[in-house]
């Protein structure tokens, strides 16, 4: 049986979690967005979220951490899932409401993945992690196993944590960073092995897509 998903957000990101929901065999119905720059995108309409009641199932199709974790508690709704046939989920792995599994992804046993997460295109989950609701890990990024990551983090394309380490709430990992021990809340860490640079603001936090 084929379901009809809504979208919240219109733009790159959600033309990616379309595909994905079309290679379920489901399809998407209507796309809000709060500034909407056309009335369609690929074939679908658009309509301005203010103008309009926001229906679930929803998904909310936004890279911002932030502004995933604003639109959720704003809209109280049923929120589905989209994972794509070719990510690898372990059927011991949990996935949390309006989370996005990209394609080439691998979720490992016993991992345990929030609600509103992106885990991007072949992205790699090992065992026993714990991703907090909010977070994304970017395409490339690999989790190794017994690692922690807390509410609205953000893992950097190509980043590498190495088993059992905790990264705090809404912390930034650079893009290709070596994670040898624990970066704590809000900060913003690079480089090989990873050093915290600066702290982040996490109150005003725009996070990246």
């Amino acid at each position: 049986m084929r379901h009809e998903i809504n979208l919240y957000g219109a733009s790159g990101h959600a033309k990616v979690i379309k595909e994905i929901v079309e290679a379920c065999g489901d399809i998407v119905g209507c796309l809000y967005d709060d500034a909407p720059q056309s009335d369609t995108l690929h074939g679908k309409n658009v309509v301005k979220a203010s103008d309009t009641e926001v229906k679930g199932p929803l998904i909310i199709s936004i890279g911002s951490n932030r502004a995933r974790k604003l639109i959720s508690g704003k809209h109280r709704v049923r929120y589905a899932r989209a994972i794509h046939p070719a990510a690898v989920v372990s059927p011991t792995a949990a996935i949390g409401e309006g989370t996005v599994i990209m394609p080439g992804a691998v979720i490992q046993a016993d991992a345990r993945i929030g609600s509103h997460c992106i885990i991007n295109t072949g992205a790699t989950v090992d065992h026993d992690c714990v991703v907090g609701d909010f977070s994304h890990i970017s395409p490339n990024a690999s989790l190794c196993g017994n690692v922690t990551v807390g509410e609205g983090a953000w893992i950097g394309a190509g980043a590498t944590v190495i088993p059992g380490i905790t990264i705090g709430p809404w912390a930034i990992i650079g893009a290709g960073a070596t994670v040898l021990c624990d970066i704590p809340t809000g900060a913003i860490a690079v480089g090989s092995p990873a050093k915290v640079i600066r702290q982040n603001d996490i109150h005003t936090n725009s996070d990246h897509n």
